[in-house]
Parts: C-alpha cells; sequence; structure tokens
C-alpha cells in the first residue's frame, strides 16, 4: 500500500531527531549563553516543530534539577508551537540554568534516550534571541523538511465572510507551505474593506513579523482574521505587504469553486 510522503517523515508518535551543520547561538539578554556547531533537532513524540538540543558542554552556565511542574499534552493529538516547552512527551528530566546568578527556571530538558545522551533540549522562548550561523531566527528552531513556495497566479479569488466580499483579485500570490493548507495573498488595493491596523504580532521561522488587522464584517469587528508580512525574511520577500486570510474561518472563493474550509490549530 502506498504512503504519503508527508507521513512518513513526520511519524508524530516517534521521538525523532535529525543532526544539523549550522552553528547555533541563543543569548540572555546581550550576552551569549549557547554557542554549537553539534546541534541537533528534536522532535517530542506529537511535536510538530522541532527544538533545538545542544551538547551541555556547549552552554555556559550551570545546570541544575528542576522544579518547574511538567504541563499536561493529554487530549493534544497534535503539540504545535502554541503548545508551551514543558509540555514533555518523552522520558526525562527539566533542568533550570542558572548563568552570572540569573537563574531560568525549566528551559532545558535532559532526555532519557541513548541517541542524546550528553545532549540538552532548549526552550526557544526560554532564551531572548537565537541565531543560525549570523541570521536571526524567529519563531522556533526551523525544519529542514519544512518548506514554503510563493507563486504568481491569475486565478480569479474571491474571499467572502457571512456573504459579505472582503477581496477580489485576479492577482493573487499563492503560499504552499508544508502541512498547510494554501494562503491566498491579495495585494491591498484588491481588498474591499477598511482595515485598521492592530497591536497583535505573531513571528513565523520561515516568513518573518506577521502583523494583524482590524475590519467590520456582517455588522461585527475582526481582528485575527487578516495578517500581513510588511517586512519578511527574504524566502518570502514575494508577498511583502500583500494580505492574507485565515481560509479556517472566511470562505476562500477561487475560479468558482468553494471548498469545505480546512481543519487546522487555527480553526
Amino acid at each position: 500500500m502506498s504512503s504519503r510522503v508527508l507521513d512518513t517523515i513526520r511519524q508524530l508518535g516517534e521521538l525523532r531527531h535529525e543532526p544539523t551543520e549550522k552553528r547555533i547561538r541563543a543569548t540572555f539578554g546581550d550576552e551569549t549563553v549557547v554557542d554549537t556547531k553539534r546541534a541537533m533537532l528534536v522532535w517530542e513524540p506529537r511535536r510538530i516543530v522541532p527544538t533545538y538540543a545542544v551538547p551541555s558542554e556547549d552552554v555556559e552556565g550551570e545546570f541544575s534539577p528542576s522544579e518547574t511542574p511538567l504541563e499536561g499534552a493529554d487530549g493534544q493529538p497534535v503539540l504545535h508551537p502554541g503548545i508551551p516547552f514543558a509540555a514533555h512527551t518523552a522520558n526525562g528530566e527539566t533542568v533550570d540554568l542558572t548563568v552570572g546568578g540569573e537563574t531560568r527556571e525549566g528551559v532545558g530538558f535532559r532526555l532519557d534516550d541513548p541517541e542524546l545522551d550528553g545532549y540538552v533540549i532548549l526552550d526557544f522562548k526560554g532564551f531572548d534571541k537565537w541565531y543560525e550561523e549570523d541570521e536571526r531566527n524567529l519563531g522556533h528552531a526551523r525544519d529542514p523538511f519544512h518548506r514554503i513556495d510563493i507563486l504568481h497566479s491569475s486565478r480569479h479569488v474571491k474571499v467572502e465572510l457571512d456573504g459579505e466580499v472582503l477581496a477580489e483579485t485576479t492577482s493573487p500570490r499563492l503560499l504552499f507551505e508544508t502541512s498547510l493548507p494554501m494562503r491566498v495573498y491579495v495585494p491591498r488595493e484588491d481588498v474591499l474593506t477598511e482595515l485598521r491596523p492592530n497591536p497583535k504580532e505573531t513571528y513565523c521561522a520561515y516568513k518573518g513579523r506577521a502583523s494583524y488587522w482590524t475590519f467590520e464584517a456582517a455588522g461585527a469587528e475582526h481582528a485575527d482574521l487578516i495578517w500581513s508580512y510588511e517586512e519578511p525574511l527574504r524566502e518570502a520577500a514575494e508577498i511583502a505587504g500583500l494580505v492574507s486570510f485565515f481560509n479556517e474561518k472566511v470562505d476562500i472563493v477561487v475560479d468558482g469553486e468553494r471548498p469545505e474550509r480546512p481543519q487546522t490549530e487555527w480553526s
């Protein structure tokens, strides 16, 4: 029986790792406390994005057993980036890291696995800045099996919410991203509703910092359905300034076809 390639790459029920040749660094404030050329990317069971694991000796400071409680992961079929680091699904020991008198609790996890002996997984959000080589990394560790493709298209796209047309274009950019539904990016001039900036921001390891826009439709105000990348990472430069929509929550009609809304963590 044939298997879907993505399923063979991401066997979510297993503990997985992959070496990386990139130099990985992380800081507390302005001080570099992680500097390694021997990092591993580790996926705990049910985690859909990797975490950096590094040799203990490549971390400045002292690790010590932590009293940080583990967070439950029961009932979660997959653990997306919004699920806290403390929700571990592999056997191991949570550790604190003390550097220069400052202790950050629960920022490490030593796995009980012979393939990763001597390594400690580090909480991306437990450090102030991360770098791959000399380039800042945002959001989470980058997955070498994850990619984005941005294609110019002449498909006719109409975006609707409760029967109200929010945007209509024949010059969209279509963004295809591993394991996510196709996203439609629309030129700002083809948006038919007034957009007001709001303070919400999110970060993507592959596209950069996303800004969100508030608008009114069907008699209600919406603040988290439309976003844009005003200054995206270079891999996503083709979508700079364009706007996109959560097609989990609005209807994207393409060439007259109205597909079902996809089911994802944003549904």
